[in-house]
């Protein structure tokens, strides 16, 4: 998702400025609908929806009046494909309890990318945890729920704490294991929280202690999501577009 997409009207489909044209994309389990933005009379731009996974989905330009039916002006195909912030959220989902693969994931932090680029990696790859099948005994902590606390190992939380993802903590904190994983300790002694407090991510450390902490609507200038239930309702300041996902 968020890719932005360029739509070319044909001559006939130039019409007056209150005519209202959005997208609407067709999946096998999740239905989205964008707005658009007119760029000029004859183009519209609007940000491709994040989906449930890879497959080629049915996608429908509609133009609305008001006192009038809507119009489906023209159908076409739209394939989602796998990206690198698809692989790197499987990657790090079949990473967990994984020592050694989590104990790999450190090897990021001695490179420290700009924090520009860790925003961005932050909402890509959070996007597509979002959008992941988990399995429903998925757990932060790893499939072995006989460890107890004492037990000093890397986790998820440290990883994400670590290169101080919001986003990614907070999607890991509503995860089952998400809250137990802030007491582990790690081989150095460190628990998610120490880490944040340790390098100085206020926010990060806010999120992990305050109680009833809500999840954070500035974190990024590029989106800002509401969930409810089945359906959520994304803004992306830059376009000025909405997203409406519905699970169908």
């Amino acid at each position: 998702g968020d890719s932005v997409i360029t739509v070319q009207l044909t001559e006939e489909d130039k019409v007056e400025d209150d005519v209202v044209f959005y997208l609407v994309f067709t999946g096998s389990t999740v239905q989205h609908c964008t707005s658009t933005r007119k760029i000029n009379p004859g183009s519209l731009e609007t940000i491709s929806p994040g989906h449930d996974c890879c497959e080629t989905v049915k996608v429908a330009l509609c133009a609305s009046r008001e006192g009038h039916p809507v119009l489906v002006v023209a159908e076409e195909s739209f394939q989602f494909v796998q990206d690198e912030a698809y692989d790197a959220a499987q990657f790090l989902a079949t990473c967990a309890g994984n020592q050694q693969a989590l104990n790999f994931t450190r090897f990021l932090d001695r490179s420290r990318p700009p924090a520009a680029d860790v925003d961005f990696l932050d909402e890509k790859v959070a996007l597509a945890f979002r959008h992941l099948k988990l399995p429903a005994e998925w757990n932060v902590l790893g499939a072995d729920q006989s460890l107890t606390e004492n037990i000093p190992r890397e986790t998820l939380m440290h990883f994400a704490v670590r290169l101080g993802l919001l986003r990614l903590t907070w999607f890991l904190l509503q995860q089952p294991g998400g809250r137990g994983a802030l007491s582990i300790h790690n081989n150095e002694g460190a628990t998610p929280v120490s880490l944040a407090l340790e390098r100085g991510y206020q926010k990060l450390h806010q999120l992990l202690t305050e109680e009833g902490a809500r999840e954070p609507d500035s974190w990024s200038t590029l989106s800002h999501t509401v969930h409810s239930g089945d359906y959520s309702v994304k803004h992306h300041r830059g376009l000025d577009v909405y997203l409406l996902t519905a699970e169908s």
